[in-house]
Formats: C-alpha cells, structure tokens, sequence
C-alpha cells in the first residue's frame, strides 16, 4: 500500500499548489491511484498516521483532499469529513500544525472549512487568519464558506451529490454562481 511519503510528495510536490484547487478531470484522474487509501481510511485504517506531524498532514490530505477528487459528484466525497476533522482537532491539539510550514499547513485548517458546522467554520477563518496570514486568500476563502454556512446552514453545492432538495433559495444562490458568487463578492 502506498505510503505516508508517497502521498506527500504527490499532493505537494507533484500537484502543488498550482493544482490544490484547481481541480477537474485530470488532477481527478491522478488521484485515483490513492483510492485504495480513501478506502481503508474510511473503514477507519491508517490510524497509525495520525502520530505525527507528517502522517497527520498526509491523513488530512487522503480523506479531506483526495477523497474529493477521487470520488468527486458522489456522497463519498464527504464520506471522511468526519474522520478528517477528529484528525485535524488532534494535531492542532499537539501543535503539528505549527512545525508544518506554509503552505501545507493549510491542510490541517480545511476539514474545518468544509464542515457544516459553524463552529467549525468560526474556527477556519480564525485558524486562517492567525495562522496563514502570508496568503489571504486563505482566508477570503475561510470567510466565503462560513458565509455560506450562515445563510443556508449548509453547502447547496453538495445537494445533488448528497441527495438533498434544494430550496428555492437555494437554487437561486447556485443559478447566480454559487460558491464563485460569493468569493467575487468578498473580494470586492
């Protein structure tokens, strides 16, 4: 199975930031080799990553990063959204966050950001703001979620995936751009 190394070098060095959020089918395609990972991560393997600051980041990368892509238009995408946050509250309870340099450690900040919790997305846009302050985009980001969040108290974008109706409302904000929408918004 592939390993902690493995996984990141592939995301930051391979991908790297170019790519983090750029998505589409080929990043999508890419991923695929770590399917086997987002598996076992989901039956709750790869426990023994979560000991230290590398194997935390490179957990929070399967289940909060690959999975997105590897199962992208799916309820699986989200299938480890939980796993990701438990993780993620472990390592900034040791401080692995902060012996992670920028800008990966923004991968300890995003299963909170990708929560439907607002507390979770309080604690994102705090963590963005206090921690990655070299690059507010991070934080614009944060801000458009938690927006987000506030208004509908959920992801509409996710509706379809997760087989959930959208609201009136809802479907408006998406017609008009979404997520997108949002962040053209924010910035001005």
């Amino acid at each position: 199975m592939t390993g902690q190394s493995q996984v990141l070098d592939f995301w930051l060095n391979d991908i790297g930031a170019d790519g983090w959020y750029k998505g589409g089918e080929d990043i999508d395609a890419r991923c695929l080799a770590f399917r086997d990972l987002c598996s076992a991560a989901r039956a709750g393997g790869l426990a023994e990553w979560k000991d230290s600051a590398a194997g935390s980041l490179a957990y929070l990368i399967v289940t909060d990063q690959f999975a997105r892509n590897v199962f992208r238009g799916s309820a699986d995408a989200f299938a480890t959204d939980r796993q990701a946050r438990a993780a993620a509250r472990h390592a900034l309870d040791q401080g692995w966050d902060l012996a992670t340099a920028a800008p990966a450690r923004q991968f300890f900040y995003l299963p909170f950001e990708h929560s439907e919790d607002p507390k979770d997305q309080a604690l994102a846009v705090r963590l963005m703001t206090e921690r990655m302050p070299s690059d507010p985009e991070l934080v614009l980001h944060a801000r458009a979620h938690q927006q987000i969040i506030a208004r509908f108290g959920r992801f509409p974008f996710r509706n379809v995936a997760l087989g959930r109706e959208s609201s009136a409302e809802e479907a408006v904000f998406l017609a008009e751009g979404g997520y997108m929408a949002i962040v053209k918004a924010l910035k001005g």
